[in-house]
């Protein structure tokens, strides 16, 4: 028996995903005002350069990154919570929640920066690829050849399909915009400075722990959808897909991500991962995936059609729980 206000949600949840397919980021409205991503990144930014001082004592800095999470998340979900309030006041509100949430979600965004790349690789050459590339992964796209620059796409399409649209659904759908809010925040605390380098190893040591753990059932589900929908594309294998996903996820260096990079892999006949080079260094990943690794634009094109698959599959899901909530009695 499905409660009104988590039928709500998920009529909520399907008209921000259907906003978000058909309108993306809307840059016509960000230049107007601040997106709310950015202004978390500022509020991340300020708190960092107050309290991340390189003198301090790595106790020290710990204990500051972790009063700096707690501080941010708290107050991205008390705007969510008043914001809610706020909305639920008439049917105006409810459409201005459908559009927050369409704000949030990244599924239009990411497959445009992910088709760029593919265009750019086919039609303008490697350097234009190493360009289109550098704006979705933190790796060095001077280290990437063709198919480093190739795989580098698919591996963040996968990947942030449960950072960017599987998981603040799931949030939203848990917890309403308090969730999503906080998850967002969450997620750009672990982008901004979750990293094992020196000036964050300890300072971010928070927000990649809750980061890690905010994923861990998103990552799953995103694996699965994405297995799953490989059973409606030509060329593509369901069964392989989930295989190779429970036998190679847990060797990706995230406990997360690779769970859907896996899935993609096997579902595509690819390999993916693998040892890339960073800002911080070399990671010596293993292998995911018994396929080629010689990946080109075809296979990014390949990858983008299952994620459109995979995202159909979530709005679908959406939407045939809530009618049969709709259908059914509350209480």
């Amino acid at each position: 028996m499905i409660v009104p206000e988590f039928h709500a949600r998920l009529l909520m949840l399907f008209a921000g995903l259907a906003l978000d397919a058909l309108f993306g980021d809307m840059p016509r409205l960000f230049r107007l005002v601040p997106h709310p991503v950015a202004l978390a990144g500022r509020a991340v930014a300020a708190l960092e350069r107050k309290l991340n001082r390189p003198q301090r004592s790595p106790g020290a800095r710990r204990f500051r990154g972790v009063f700096t999470v707690a501080v941010l998340v708290a107050a991205a979900a008390l705007l969510g919570l008043a914001i809610h309030v706020t909305c639920r006041q008439s049917l105006a509100g409810l459409a201005v929640e459908a559009v927050i949430v369409s704000v949030l979600l990244a599924w239009r965004s990411l497959h445009d920066h992910v088709l760029a790349v593919a265009v750019a690789l086919a039609h303008h050459g490697l350097a234009a690829g190493r360009q289109a590339v550098s704006h979705i992964v933190g790796r060095d796209p001077a280290s990437l050849d063709r198919a480093g620059v190739a795989r580098a796409a698919i591996e963040s399409l996968a990947e942030n399909f449960s950072d960017g649209v599987v998981a603040p659904a799931l949030w939203y759908l848990a917890l309403g915009l308090p969730g999503l809010f906080g998850y967002k925040m969450v997620n750009t605390l672990d982008s901004m400075i979750g990293h094992k380098s020196e000036r964050y190893r300890d300072f971010g040591w928070a927000a990649a722990r809750l980061d890690d753990l905010a994923n861990l059932v998103p990552a799953r589900l995103s694996g699965c959808l994405l297995a799953l929908a490989a059973a409606f594309q030509p060329g593509a294998s369901a069964a392989h897909g989930l295989a190779v996903m429970w036998r190679d996820a847990g060797k990706h260096h995230s406990p997360n991500a690779g769970w859907p990079e896996a899935a993609m892999a096997g579902a595509l006949g690819l390999a993916l991962a693998g040892p890339r080079h960073y800002a911080a260094g070399r990671v010596d990943d293993p292998w995911l995936g018994d396929g080629t690794a010689q990946a080109g634009p075809a296979d990014i094109l390949r990858a983008l059609a299952l994620y459109r698959l995979a995202g159909l599959a979530t709005a679908g899901l959406v939407f045939g729980a809530w009618l049969a909530g709709h259908a059914a009695p509350f209480g």
